[in-house]
């Protein structure tokens, strides 16, 4: 029996499979069925832990029929217990690279859902005890809600596993926070009296929305938006660290005019800098108006509150936008915005990975090296841009994680589909690989030193860009034909600094003009390149609206 096992993985006479199982549902059953029928060949158990995972599954499937070629048992009793570590994760990030993305997880994990489920209904609660027509929940007093935001503050990790205890009863996430705080709160004689107004007209939905948008707000301002700012700040510095080593530009991969390595890093601070300040203005958005969208039961239950009204105030108690006009979920429009945004911003760094990456291959940038490090199995003298396509990679994976929330979540059949709960669970994992990519561009950046000599030896052999500068002079003083005198002189052809010079002896033009031709070289040829890089700090505090 092979379970959930790949043929072109396993040996088809290995007859061992072990995974770990986060629920028990249908895989439990297929499990237990195989066991009753061969005894000898299947144990397993599942045991509850205080570990970040609520569950662990242990499954083993041992065929001793399958003989060494010395006879023996080839597997014995040995068996694999897969439980979930770095080695076992899924994930390469709550793998490989947990310790670079686990800022996130109080935020966008399991967890942090729950955490924020949590305080939503307590929230709830605190807003209804304020409302002077519902007197069934009259106003908590001092010390019943400090302990109602104390069950928010200390919050921990074995209350969320407590959660996951019920909802294995329930079968329902939402209605096992409520049954927790109902248990939490039944000691209180204060707020015992009114257990029931727990999620009181709410749908599940109302609660959801709250929560995931205080996920994305949460992990956005403490995480995602430092992570940018790191890294915008780190391109500003290169950018007028060298702002004036000039450097060959390159359009369609020949040489063209001149400018400079710090503009060109420059470009990239300022763009990243507009895409992190409009993701900064969108509004997280929420909504809190029952099952369909019309405060249905709040009417019948109280028909004299006005409850769109409440509800606005409630939803911006918690630091969101109101939106009013809703089904049974938030539509999910901001979060298509945010999504896309985040992208934008990604595909920007792309186009600074790979730009970087370039340089580094034609020798502009070398790579400090760090002992013991390895650039290749077989070749020793590679030191590889590594960061950089790491970073490219993971920004790939970000961005096609998010590309899908973006299209899938606005879009729910008739008053909502289920569709968007189980996308919404992977919100973690396109935000994860765009902050793995951010931190693995800025390792890439603290390791460049520049190769001035490669960037001179360049421009040195490129005396053909001058052409630009010198037919646009004849054109102001009226020489006839300059682009296509310059065209025969150098499309195509070698061109030095002599013969460049001769040219420009040959050339009927005012003295002046014709010196500064003459002192022009093409490191000298770098326009306003030198002062758009030292002025990078003023264009992005411009852009977040610094002035001075």
């Amino acid at each position: 029996m092979e379970f959930g096992a790949s043929p072109r993985v396993l040996n088809p006479s290995q007859r061992s499979l072990f995974q770990q199982i986060s629920s028990y549902g249908k895989s439990i059953d297929l499990l237990s069925s195989y066991s009753r029928h061969h005894p000898s060949k299947v144990s397993f158990h599942v045991s509850a832990t205080n570990s970040r995972r609520d569950c662990i599954c242990k499954a083993v499937v041992k065929d001793k029929s399958v003989k060494s070629e010395k006879g023996k048992t080839m597997l014995g009793e040995y068996s694999h217990d897969f439980e979930l570590t770095n080695l076992t994760a899924l994930s390469p990030l709550d793998g490989r690279y947990w310790g670079k993305v686990k800022d996130l997880a109080p935020y966008m994990s399991e967890y942090g859902l729950i955490r924020f489920r949590v305080l939503v209904e307590i929230k709830w609660l605190l807003k209804l005890s304020q409302i002077p027509e519902v007197t069934e929940v009259p106003q908590f007093s001092k010390e019943a809600q400090l302990y109602l935001q104390g069950l928010v503050d200390g919050f921990s990790m074995s209350d969320a596993l407590e959660v996951k205890n019920i909802e294995k009863v329930t079968n329902h996430d939402v209605k096992a926070v409520e049954y927790f705080l109902k248990q939490k709160c039944q000691s209180h004689p204060e707020i015992a009296k009114v257990l029931e107004f727990f999620h009181f007209a709410c749908t599940s939905e109302d609660i959801n929305n709250l929560a995931h948008a205080l996920m994305l707000k949460e992990a956005m301002n403490a995480v995602m938006f430092p992570a940018m700012d790191e890294l915008i700040k780190a391109i500003c510095n290169m950018a007028k660290d060298n702002a004036h080593i000039a450097m060959l530009s390159r359009t369609h991969g020949q040489p063209a005019s001149p400018t400079t390595l710090g503009k060109e890093m420059a470009i990239f601070a300022v763009r990243l800098s507009r895409e992190r300040r409009d993701i900064s203005q969108i509004e997280i958005m929420g909504k809190f108006a029952g099952a369909v969208g019309n405060y249905n039961a709040h009417l019948i239950a109280y028909p004299d509150i006005n409850w769109p009204q409440i509800a606005e105030e409630f939803v911006k108690s918690l630091g969101l936008s109101f939106n009013p006009y809703v089904t049974q979920i938030e539509t999910h429009d901001y979060m298509a915005k945010l999504f896309h945004g985040i992208i934008q911003f990604n595909n920007i760094l792309i186009d600074f990975d790979r730009d970087t990456w370039s340089y580094i291959s034609v020798g502009y940038f070398k790579q400090t090296t760090k002992a013991g490090e390895i650039g290749s199995s077989t070749m020793p003298h590679k030191v590889n841009p590594i960061d950089f396509e790491n970073s490219e990679g993971n920004l790939g994976k970000a961005n096609g994680g998010l590309s899908h929330l973006s299209m899938k979540l606005p879009i729910s059949r008739w008053q909502r589909d289920l569709t968007d709960s189980t996308v919404l669970r992977n919100m973690g994992e396109g935000l994860g690989h765009s902050l793995l990519a951010y931190k693995s561009s800025l390792q890439g950046i603290a390791k460049l030193q520049v190769n001035e000599a490669c960037l001179s030896e360049d421009l040195n052999q490129s005396w053909e860009v001058l052409a630009e500068p010198i037919q646009t002079v004849m054109r102001r003083y009226g020489v006839p034909e300059p682009y296509e005198k310059l065209k025969e002189l150098t499309r195509g052809r070698a061109v030095t600094k002599e013969s460049i010079r001769e040219f420009i002896e040959g050339l009927e033009l005012p003295k002046e003009s014709k010196t500064n031709l003459l002192n022009l070289t093409p490191h000298t040829y770098v326009g306003a390149a030198i002062e758009l890089a030292r002025t990078v700090d003023k264009a992005v505090n411009l852009i977040n609206g610094i002035i001075g």
